[in-house]
């Protein structure tokens, strides 16, 4: 990285980058969880009872509990080819993931509108295991489409279990990522 020195000119001393916060990278010795599309076309173990039906309002069951890297809906959901789209409040998506963040591509099927969510870490408040877009609470609100870090958990790094409440219809959820 190239900085600008006090006379102008350009000064060629390496610079280090250390990351922090969001920027840090992901913690490639936790991580045991790949990508989970929460659509049908590359989706792998969804295991809400009775299968996924696609392009067809279906309510759907979660399992109350889940095994590593399985994930299920909860509720009114349409499932498509590229992501699920919740059509009535409550809605849930929960997942069993080995990893020290969690995020989602989600957003609002309708431009300009928001939807309200809530988080829960293995039932739990998820305290100081908030993501960014998440307060300790649990609670977070969905303005656009776009990836949003959901969980950053403290040391140790075990199996947990993940779900996410909307609290109004509307979003669209693509794929879960974990770092």
């Amino acid at each position: 990285m190239l900085t600008e020195t006090e006379s102008g000119g350009i000064d060629h001393e390496l610079v280090s980058v250390d990351a922090h916060g969001a920027e840090a990278p992901a913690d490639w010795s936790n991580l045991r969880s790949p990508e989970t599309y929460v659509g049908s076309g590359r989706t792998e173990h969804f295991v809400s009872p009775g299968g996924a039906v696609l392009d067809k309002r279906r309510v759907y069951a979660a399992p109350a509990r889940l095994r590593l890297n399985h994930w299920a809906l909860s509720g009114d959901w349409m499932i498509q080819q590229q992501g699920s789209v919740l059509n009535r409040t409550n809605g849930r998506i929960v997942s069993r993931f080995h990893a020290r963040d969690l995020h989602l591509v989600m957003g609002p099927v309708v431009r300009g509108t928001s939807v309200r969510f809530r988080v829960r870490l293995d039932g739990q408040l998820p305290g100081a295991a908030h993501g960014i877009d998440v307060n300790e609470q649990g609670n977070g609100t969905v303005t656009q489409q776009r990836l949003h870090q959901l969980i950053r958990q403290p040391e140790p790094i075990t199996d947990r279990q993940f779900e996410i409440e909307f609290l109004d219809a509307g979003i669209e959820a693509f794929v879960f990522t974990f770092g």
